[in-house]
Protein backbone atom coordinates (compact mmCIF):
# COMPACT_ATOMS: atom_id res chain seq x y z
CA UNK A 1 0.00 0.00 0.00
CA UNK A 2 1.07 3.02 -1.59
CA UNK A 3 2.01 6.07 1.77
CA UNK A 4 0.92 9.46 1.26
CA UNK A 5 1.71 12.60 3.16
CA UNK A 6 -0.91 15.24 3.16
CA UNK A 7 0.75 18.74 4.15
CA UNK A 8 -2.52 21.50 4.66
CA UNK A 9 -3.58 23.82 7.24
CA UNK A 10 -6.80 24.01 6.53
CA UNK A 11 -8.79 20.92 8.86
CA UNK A 12 -11.66 20.85 6.12
CA UNK A 13 -9.52 20.34 3.21
CA UNK A 14 -7.22 18.40 4.75
CA UNK A 15 -9.64 15.75 6.07
CA UNK A 16 -11.41 15.63 2.29
CA UNK A 17 -8.04 14.59 0.65
CA UNK A 18 -7.09 12.03 2.75
CA UNK A 19 -11.32 10.41 2.93
CA UNK A 20 -10.49 10.54 -0.84
CA UNK A 21 -6.93 9.08 -0.66
CA UNK A 22 -7.90 6.30 2.44
CA UNK A 23 -11.10 5.21 -0.32
CA UNK A 24 -8.82 4.79 -2.95
CA UNK A 25 -7.17 2.47 -1.19
CA UNK A 26 -3.79 4.48 -0.02
CA UNK A 27 -2.87 4.65 3.43
CA UNK A 28 -2.22 8.16 4.86
CA UNK A 29 -0.36 11.02 6.74
CA UNK A 30 -1.41 14.41 8.07
CA UNK A 31 -0.13 17.72 9.30
CA UNK A 32 -1.32 21.03 9.71
CA UNK A 33 1.95 22.59 8.69
CA UNK A 34 4.88 22.86 7.16
CA UNK A 35 6.97 22.35 9.85
CA UNK A 36 5.38 19.30 11.50
CA UNK A 37 5.09 17.82 7.75
CA UNK A 38 8.79 18.15 6.96
CA UNK A 39 9.06 16.21 10.24
CA UNK A 40 7.03 13.69 9.10
CA UNK A 41 8.59 13.12 5.88
CA UNK A 42 12.14 12.61 7.26
CA UNK A 43 10.89 10.17 9.64
CA UNK A 44 7.85 8.03 7.75
CA UNK A 45 9.63 8.70 3.85
CA UNK A 46 6.32 8.37 2.16
CA UNK A 47 5.93 7.80 -1.51
CA UNK A 48 4.56 11.18 -2.57
CA UNK A 49 3.60 14.18 -0.62
CA UNK A 50 0.88 16.26 -1.16
CA UNK A 51 1.32 20.14 0.24
CA UNK A 52 -0.12 23.41 0.53
CA UNK A 53 2.07 26.22 -0.83
CA UNK A 54 0.54 29.17 2.08
CA UNK A 55 1.06 27.86 5.26
CA UNK A 56 1.75 29.05 8.65
CA UNK A 57 4.99 27.82 10.38
CA UNK A 58 6.42 27.49 7.34
CA UNK A 59 4.63 27.40 3.88
CA UNK A 60 5.20 24.91 1.29
CA UNK A 61 8.25 26.63 -0.88
CA UNK A 62 10.57 26.03 2.59
CA UNK A 63 8.85 22.10 2.79
CA UNK A 64 9.85 21.34 -0.61
CA UNK A 65 13.31 23.19 -0.24
CA UNK A 66 14.27 21.74 2.79
CA UNK A 67 13.19 18.07 1.53
CA UNK A 68 15.41 18.64 -1.68
CA UNK A 69 18.17 18.98 0.66
CA UNK A 70 18.09 15.95 2.51
CA UNK A 71 19.72 12.41 0.76
CA UNK A 72 16.50 10.60 2.58
CA UNK A 73 13.82 12.86 0.90
CA UNK A 74 15.12 14.41 -2.39
CA UNK A 75 13.29 11.84 -4.30
CA UNK A 76 10.04 11.76 -2.81
CA UNK A 77 7.35 12.74 -5.53
CA UNK A 78 5.83 16.23 -4.50
CA UNK A 79 2.77 17.60 -5.30
CA UNK A 80 1.70 21.40 -4.75
CA UNK A 81 -1.71 22.05 -4.21
CA UNK A 82 -2.36 26.03 -4.12
CA UNK A 83 -5.63 28.41 -4.91
CA UNK A 84 -2.67 30.44 -6.59
CA UNK A 85 -2.92 30.70 -10.32
CA UNK A 86 -0.08 32.50 -11.94
CA UNK A 87 2.16 31.16 -13.40
CA UNK A 88 5.10 32.43 -12.15
CA UNK A 89 4.44 30.71 -8.71
CA UNK A 90 3.96 27.31 -10.42
CA UNK A 91 7.36 27.84 -12.02
CA UNK A 92 8.76 29.15 -8.58
CA UNK A 93 7.36 25.41 -7.32
CA UNK A 94 8.79 23.84 -9.99
CA UNK A 95 12.37 25.31 -9.63
CA UNK A 96 12.13 24.26 -5.93
CA UNK A 97 11.63 20.73 -6.97
CA UNK A 98 8.20 20.28 -7.09
CA UNK A 99 6.72 17.61 -9.68
CA UNK A 100 3.09 18.97 -10.37
CA UNK A 101 0.40 21.14 -8.88
CA UNK A 102 -3.17 21.16 -8.31
CA UNK A 103 -5.20 23.92 -8.08
CA UNK A 104 -8.30 24.46 -5.44
CA UNK A 105 -11.00 24.20 -5.61
CA UNK A 106 -10.64 20.22 -7.23
CA UNK A 107 -12.48 17.65 -8.43
CA UNK A 108 -11.76 14.59 -6.43
CA UNK A 109 -10.69 12.29 -9.86
CA UNK A 110 -8.23 15.05 -10.81
CA UNK A 111 -6.72 14.58 -7.49
CA UNK A 112 -6.68 10.67 -7.92
CA UNK A 113 -5.40 10.84 -11.54
CA UNK A 114 -2.54 13.72 -10.19
CA UNK A 115 -1.18 11.21 -7.61
CA UNK A 116 -1.90 8.07 -9.21
CA UNK A 117 0.31 9.59 -12.60
CA UNK A 118 3.13 11.06 -10.29
CA UNK A 119 3.08 7.28 -8.18
CA UNK A 120 3.85 5.36 -11.70
CA UNK A 121 6.14 7.59 -13.00
CA UNK A 122 8.50 7.51 -9.89
CA UNK A 123 8.03 3.96 -10.05
CA UNK A 124 9.25 4.20 -13.67
CA UNK A 125 12.11 6.41 -12.62
CA UNK A 126 13.26 4.01 -9.88
CA UNK A 127 13.10 0.88 -11.63
CA UNK A 128 15.70 2.82 -13.90
CA UNK A 129 17.93 3.71 -11.03
CA UNK A 130 18.03 0.42 -9.64
CA UNK A 131 18.50 -1.74 -12.91
CA UNK A 132 21.73 -3.12 -13.49
CA UNK A 133 23.24 -2.27 -16.81
CA UNK A 134 22.62 -5.31 -19.08
CA UNK A 135 24.54 -4.17 -21.99
CA UNK A 136 27.70 -4.23 -20.39
CA UNK A 137 29.25 -6.61 -22.56
CA UNK A 138 27.99 -5.59 -25.31
CA UNK A 139 29.98 -1.65 -24.73
CA UNK A 140 32.75 -3.16 -24.41
CA UNK A 141 32.86 -5.24 -27.29
CA UNK A 142 31.93 -2.03 -29.27
CA UNK A 143 34.33 -0.43 -27.81
CA UNK A 144 36.95 -2.89 -28.70
CA UNK A 145 36.35 -2.85 -32.24
CA UNK A 146 36.35 0.67 -32.22
CA UNK A 147 40.21 0.68 -31.09
CA UNK A 148 40.71 -1.85 -33.65
CA UNK A 149 39.44 0.30 -36.63
CA UNK A 150 40.59 4.08 -35.73
CA UNK A 151 43.17 5.55 -33.87
CA UNK A 152 40.56 8.03 -32.50
CA UNK A 153 39.34 6.41 -28.86
CA UNK A 154 35.97 6.85 -28.03
CA UNK A 155 36.42 6.90 -24.47
CA UNK A 156 39.81 7.57 -23.13
CA UNK A 157 41.32 8.47 -20.01
CA UNK A 158 42.75 11.62 -21.66
CA UNK A 159 39.04 12.71 -22.66
CA UNK A 160 37.39 15.21 -20.04
CA UNK A 161 35.48 14.11 -16.88
CA UNK A 162 32.94 16.21 -15.66
CA UNK A 163 31.22 15.81 -12.39
CA UNK A 164 27.50 17.32 -12.32
CA UNK A 165 25.57 17.66 -9.30
CA UNK A 166 22.01 16.68 -9.03
CA UNK A 167 19.53 19.08 -11.09
CA UNK A 168 22.59 20.39 -12.80
CA UNK A 169 21.73 21.19 -16.40
CA UNK A 170 23.77 19.09 -19.44
CA UNK A 171 22.70 20.82 -22.46
CA UNK A 172 19.42 22.32 -22.78
CA UNK A 173 16.37 22.38 -25.56
CA UNK A 174 17.38 24.54 -28.56
CA UNK A 175 21.36 24.66 -28.21
CA UNK A 176 23.47 23.74 -31.05
CA UNK A 177 25.05 20.53 -30.25
CA UNK A 178 29.15 19.93 -29.57
CA UNK A 179 29.59 16.64 -27.80
CA UNK A 180 28.46 13.23 -27.25
CA UNK A 181 28.29 12.38 -23.49
CA UNK A 182 29.11 9.15 -21.92
CA UNK A 183 27.60 8.52 -18.47
CA UNK A 184 30.31 7.27 -16.39
CA UNK A 185 28.09 7.05 -13.01
CA UNK A 186 25.62 8.72 -11.60
CA UNK A 187 22.05 8.62 -14.06
CA UNK A 188 20.70 11.54 -15.91
CA UNK A 189 17.17 12.67 -17.63
CA UNK A 190 16.10 13.67 -20.78
CA UNK A 191 12.95 15.94 -20.73
CA UNK A 192 10.49 18.30 -22.80
CA UNK A 193 8.89 21.13 -20.57
CA UNK A 194 5.68 22.94 -21.50
CA UNK A 195 4.92 26.46 -20.57
CA UNK A 196 4.18 26.08 -17.50
CA UNK A 197 6.74 24.47 -16.22
CA UNK A 198 5.70 20.96 -16.16
CA UNK A 199 7.70 18.32 -17.58
CA UNK A 200 7.54 14.88 -19.92
CA UNK A 201 10.51 12.98 -19.16
CA UNK A 202 11.65 11.17 -22.59
CA UNK A 203 14.65 8.88 -21.24
CA UNK A 204 16.60 7.29 -18.19
CA UNK A 205 20.27 6.89 -18.56
CA UNK A 206 22.81 5.26 -16.41
CA UNK A 207 26.28 4.04 -16.26
CA UNK A 208 27.53 3.25 -19.21
CA UNK A 209 24.97 5.14 -21.73
CA UNK A 210 25.58 7.88 -24.35
CA UNK A 211 23.26 10.96 -25.25
CA UNK A 212 23.35 13.48 -27.52
CA UNK A 213 24.46 12.04 -30.39
CA UNK A 214 21.33 11.69 -32.28
CA UNK A 215 21.54 15.67 -32.75
CA UNK A 216 25.07 15.11 -34.15
CA UNK A 217 24.10 12.67 -36.69
CA UNK A 218 21.19 14.46 -37.81
CA UNK A 219 22.91 17.61 -37.60
CA UNK A 220 19.95 19.38 -35.68
CA UNK A 221 19.63 21.34 -32.88
CA UNK A 222 18.64 19.37 -29.37
CA UNK A 223 14.72 19.14 -29.18
CA UNK A 224 15.10 18.10 -25.83
CA UNK A 225 17.03 18.99 -22.56
CA UNK A 226 19.04 16.82 -20.44
CA UNK A 227 19.59 16.63 -16.58
CA UNK A 228 21.26 15.23 -13.94
CA UNK A 229 18.94 12.90 -11.90
CA UNK A 230 21.73 12.15 -9.08
CA UNK A 231 25.73 13.21 -9.24
CA UNK A 232 27.26 11.83 -12.16
CA UNK A 233 30.27 11.80 -13.82
CA UNK A 234 30.23 12.61 -17.18
CA UNK A 235 33.10 12.04 -20.49
CA UNK A 236 32.64 14.41 -23.25
CA UNK A 237 33.14 13.34 -26.46
CA UNK A 238 33.86 16.65 -29.00
CA UNK A 239 31.45 16.18 -32.20
CA UNK A 240 34.35 16.17 -34.77
CA UNK A 241 35.53 13.16 -32.75
CA UNK A 242 32.20 11.57 -32.91
CA UNK A 243 32.01 12.37 -36.66
CA UNK A 244 35.14 10.61 -37.31
CA UNK A 245 34.57 7.44 -35.68
CA UNK A 246 30.69 7.13 -37.28
CA UNK A 247 32.39 7.75 -40.91
CA UNK A 248 35.74 5.40 -40.00
CA UNK A 249 34.27 2.20 -40.53
CA UNK A 250 30.91 0.83 -41.13
CA UNK A 251 30.85 -2.03 -38.87
CA UNK A 252 31.96 0.39 -35.82
CA UNK A 253 28.90 2.65 -37.08
CA UNK A 254 26.53 -0.64 -36.73
CA UNK A 255 27.42 -1.71 -33.98
CA UNK A 256 27.36 1.85 -32.04
CA UNK A 257 23.51 1.71 -33.56
CA UNK A 258 22.67 -1.99 -32.44
CA UNK A 259 23.94 -1.09 -28.57
CA UNK A 260 21.99 2.15 -28.36
CA UNK A 261 18.97 0.78 -30.12
CA UNK A 262 19.25 -2.25 -27.53
CA UNK A 263 19.13 0.18 -24.85
CA UNK A 264 16.21 1.87 -26.22
CA UNK A 265 14.30 -1.17 -26.07
CA UNK A 266 14.91 -2.11 -22.25
CA UNK A 267 13.62 1.96 -21.62
CA UNK A 268 10.68 1.00 -23.88
CA UNK A 269 8.02 0.16 -21.31
CA UNK A 270 8.65 2.64 -18.74
CA UNK A 271 8.88 5.34 -21.14
CA UNK A 272 5.90 4.32 -22.84
CA UNK A 273 3.89 4.33 -19.27
CA UNK A 274 5.65 8.16 -18.71
CA UNK A 275 4.26 9.28 -21.71
CA UNK A 276 1.02 7.55 -21.35
CA UNK A 277 0.24 9.21 -18.33
CA UNK A 278 1.66 12.88 -19.48
CA UNK A 279 -0.68 12.88 -21.92
CA UNK A 280 -3.33 11.90 -19.94
CA UNK A 281 -3.01 14.42 -17.36
CA UNK A 282 -3.74 16.41 -20.11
Amino acid sequence: MKKILVIEDNDEVRDNIAEILELSGYEVITAENGKLGTEIAIEQIPDLIICDIMMPVLDGYGVVYLLNQNPKTNSIPFIFLTAKSEKTDFRKGMELGADDYITKPFEGIELLKGVEMRLHKSEAVKQQLTRDIESSDSLNSFLTNVKKVTHVPLISEEREVYNYKKKQQIYAEGQRPKAVYYVKSGKVKTFKSNDDGKELITNVLGKGDFLGYTYILENIVYKESAEVLEDAEIMTIPKDDFLVLMSADMQVARQFIKLITHNVLEKEESLLNIAYNSLRKK
